[in-house]
């Protein structure tokens, strides 16, 4: 792990809220974290938001002109835009002045600036956006890619789960990920022609623990702690899925509060609700992270408030610390499986997976 500080550096600018929502959980951040954090953006509007949240506080403000709005064309806007926050704030990342970007704007912008500015990981084809969701196992999944690359060939999935496996090991901690496929069933044959080739695949690359494919109602179970799909597919269920989440939070909202009995009932399971909404809330996770470009980025919701910019920061400071870019640009230079020597491979399936069927 890294043994200095990590600096974040967050779009002020970027988002619904900019900039007040962003400067607030950019402050609580760095008063809760081992972190130096970066302001990105207009400095008279950061300073009014940082007087309002806390007067006396003391935060690096670094100057840009203008943002990408939601409405422009990503590389258009960040190639007439030089200025702009986001690309200040991916530049501040080039020069070393910054370790990771945390960005609640134009999420596409922020792509394209990663792209142009930082550059893909050596061996990496095409980023991908990795989106953390809970499971019913009290554990996370990773889905990637979640909007990144909406055709893909299986070479590129390929690369999605062993950019996975690594930061679903050291940095979600799960010491032998299992990773699965999206597809529209258990069997190898199962699918289109993507999602057959891809299989073959990744059942026959000995660094990624693979143990076949994962439907639908896979995702959320927690039997698997990676899970790849093209950002097509993958953007429309992370949607869904923040979507259906928001639905039952919005249920018990109007259920439990019923009669008396109910609101004596509400003041009782209160600090369970107050569970059940970390564990459904999207807010807790704070964004995606770019994974395969040279740099740390956290893509972070566009209606984003002050816990989810908090746990952005949160997001992109373990990055760092868990040196997941190295760790990443190590596995595509050297040949070694990361499964431990003499370790049988993972398979759901042993049997169809061995023969192929």
């Amino acid at each position: 792990m890294g043994s200095t500080r990590a600096r974040i550096a967050v779009d002020a600018m970027g988002g619904d809220n900019a900039p007040a929502e962003i400067v607030a959980g950019a402050l609580r951040a760095q008063e809760e974290l081992d972190a130096d954090i970066l302001l990105v953006g207009d400095p008279q509007q950061i300073e009014a938001s940082l007087k309002k949240h806390n007067p006396s506080a003391k935060m690096t403000i670094v100057p840009a002109e203008g943002v990408i709005d939601m409405h422009e064309e990503p590389l258009t806007g960040i190639r007439r835009k030089p200025k702009a926050s986001i690309n200040v704030a991916m530049d501040l990342v080039k020069q070393g002045q910054a370790d990771a970007v945390v960005s609640a704007g134009h999420s596409g912008a922020a792509m394209a600036a990663a792209l142009l500015r930082l550059g893909r990981l050596p061996g990496i084809d095409r980023p991908a956006i990795g989106a953390v969701l809970p499971t019913m196992m009290s554990k996370p999944v990773l889905v990637l890619d979640v909007g990144a690359n909406v055709d893909c060939r299986p070479k590129f999935l390929e690369q999605f789960a062993l950019m996975g496996t690594m930061y679903s090991r050291y940095v979600l901690g799960m010491p032998e990920p299992k990773v699965g496929l999206l597809n529209i069933g258990e069997e190898a044959s199962k699918g289109n022609d993507l999602a057959v080739r891809t299989h073959q695949m990744l059942q026959d690359n000995p660094k990624i623990p693979f143990i076949g494919n994962a439907e639908g109602r896979d995702v959320l179970s927690g039997e698997f702690d990676v899970v790849v799909c093209d950002g097509f597919v993958g953007n429309v269920l992370l949607k869904f899925a923040e979507a259906v989440g928001e639905v039952m939070l919005q249920i018990m909202r109007e259920e439990l509060p019923q009669g008396l009995n109910g609101k004596l009932g509400t003041t009782i399971l209160k600090p369970n609700l107050r569970r059940i909404k970390q564990r459904m809330d999207h807010a807790e996770h704070g964004g995606a992270l770019l994974l395969g470009v040279a740099g740390i980025c956290i893509i972070s919701h566009g209606s984003s408030q002050a816990p989810s910019i908090f746990n952005a920061v949160r997001m992109a400071k373990e990055a760092v610390d868990h040196q997941v870019l190295d760790r990443i640009g190590s596995q595509f230079a050297h040949p070694e499986p990361i499964a431990a020597e003499g370790q049988a491979p993972l398979s759901r399936t042993s049997d169809k997976s061995e023969s192929g069927e």
